[in-house]
């Protein structure tokens, strides 16, 4: 079961984000961001590289720089009512995002004599240059069949966190091999590799903010022991959608998830806590911190 569309009078509005991962030594490690301080949304927060759909990310069927076609993408995302030409913006805007906000670049050569160089295509777009310009001029193929749906984040109609209303497509990908992430220092201001659960760990005493969708979704990851295990359990299940709804309770902020009680939609849609409460400046289950894993 999925939960209903929001009514509001703001729609939230299409995005995506990338959650980008790595195995490293001591484990598998996800990249964080931090927003700046003056950004008008989400302010000083570590978040996935994201963001709203533009008008730039909408390809033609058959087009040269995507791997495959829009049919085939729109199955994979696996949404009732979202129509192809949409479902392929979104793994395009998850891919834009990834090289402007960190300067990772998914995509490989059309030619043989072509080199992939992500720091060039970065620099061309923060030089002014379009990303499909960008594309054309490099003859790069976007790698659409390295992302892999994971979830679907819809605002709450009263957010707690920010001042706008998205509908957010979290996709989950392995990080290209030989290049680095760094922010951009204009949107993100930190890059941040770091195992799941010790993100959340640094969340709870202080060392780094998060937001709701940025918290769950870090407890959903640290089950799995390695980007493989990700990937694959993203290929065996359909995304789940998630609209919290939240309510004071008292003096207490309190967000709740499908298959709380007090949530319209009983089915379950991830593990762990059902609801988060706001106390001390943070978000906590209402059992203490281990609850995210339990």
């Amino acid at each position: 079961m999925h939960a209903a569309p929001p009514t509001s009078q703001e729609s939230p509005r299409d995005s995506a984000s990338v959650v980008l991962l790595q195995d490293g030594a001591a484990g598998m490690q996800v990249l964080l961001l931090r927003r700046h301080a003056k950004a008008s949304n989400m302010a000083g927060i570590y978040v996935f590289p994201g963001g709203k759909l533009e008008r730039e990310d909408h390809f033609a069927d058959g087009s040269t720089h995507l791997d495959q076609p829009l049919s085939t993408l729109a199955q994979q995302l696996s949404e009732d009512g979202t129509t192809p030409a949409t479902a392929v913006a979104l793994y395009v805007a998850a891919l834009r995002e990834a090289l402007e906000e960190c300067g990772l670049l998914l995509a490989e050569p059309q030619t043989a004599d072509r080199v992939l160089d992500a720091s060039d295509a970065r620099k061309r777009l923060r030089g002014g240059q379009a990303f499909t310009n960008m594309l054309e001029t490099l003859a790069l193929r976007l790698q659409t069949r390295a992302l892999r749906p994971w979830s679907r984040w819809i605002t709450p109609v009263a957010p707690s966190m920010s001042t706008r209303r998205f509908d957010t497509r979290f996709f989950v990908a392995r990080a290209p091999a030989g290049q680095v992430a760094r922010h951009d220092d204009e949107e993100t201001v930190d890059t941040l590799w770091i195992a799941p659960r010790t993100a959340l760990e640094q969340y709870r005493d202080g060392a780094i903010d998060l937001a709701p969708p940025q918290i769950m979704s870090l407890a959903h990851l640290a089950r799995y022991a390695s980007v493989e295990q990700v990937l694959e359990a993203a290929s065996c299940r359909r995304p789940p959608t998630i609209l919290p709804q939240a309510f004071d309770d008292g003096e207490t902020r309190v967000i709740c998830y499908p298959g709380d009680a007090r949530h319209a939609v009983r089915e379950r849609a991830l593990p762990g806590p059902t609801c988060l409460q706001y106390r001390e400046r943070r978000f906590f289950p209402e059992k203490g911190f281990d609850a995210l894993f339990d």
